[in-house]
């Protein structure tokens, strides 16, 4: 290969680098502006004020709005509790990471949930939640 065939290897090379970095640093500040990942296993509690929603506390101070596809009537139920079945990674990022039943004390009632949308509340979305349904 000559010299000049170098050059225009090389040429293009940095060329194809330099048009891809930037399109590299905009996807990862809008992901990581839009993230509202978690992990399974930093999920503290949970309470649900309907039967559509689920709030989750993970951590200290974060609050994650599960909205259901179906509503169920038995959320509220004093005797029942969330569980989640976590398959390959314990990152939780969109609806389809979450497999999620409704199971009272016994064991002897199951219902799935299937979670339509999760969102990050702001620390004043939070504090708008009543007491009594803030997980």
């Amino acid at each position: 290969m000559s010299i000049r065939s170098h050059l225009l290897a090389a040429a293009a090379l940095a060329l194809s680098v330099a048009a891809v970095q930037p399109a590299l640093a905009d996807s990862q500040a809008a992901s990581t502006a839009n993230s509202s990942c978690f992990l399974a296993s930093n999920w503290e509690g949970w309470k649900s004020p309907s039967p559509s929603v689920i709030y989750l506390r993970v951590r200290i101070s974060d609050v994650y709005r599960l909205d259901l596809s179906a509503p169920s009537s038995s959320l509220q139920d004093g005797d029942v509790h969330l569980v989640s079945k976590i398959r390959g990674s314990d990152w939780i990022c969109n609806p389809l990471d979450l497999d999620l039943q409704l199971a009272d004390s016994h064991g002897a009632f199951r219902e799935p949930l299937f979670v339509k949308s999760i969102t990050k509340l702001s620390p004043d979305e939070v504090k708008a939640i009543p007491a009594k349904f803030r997980p």
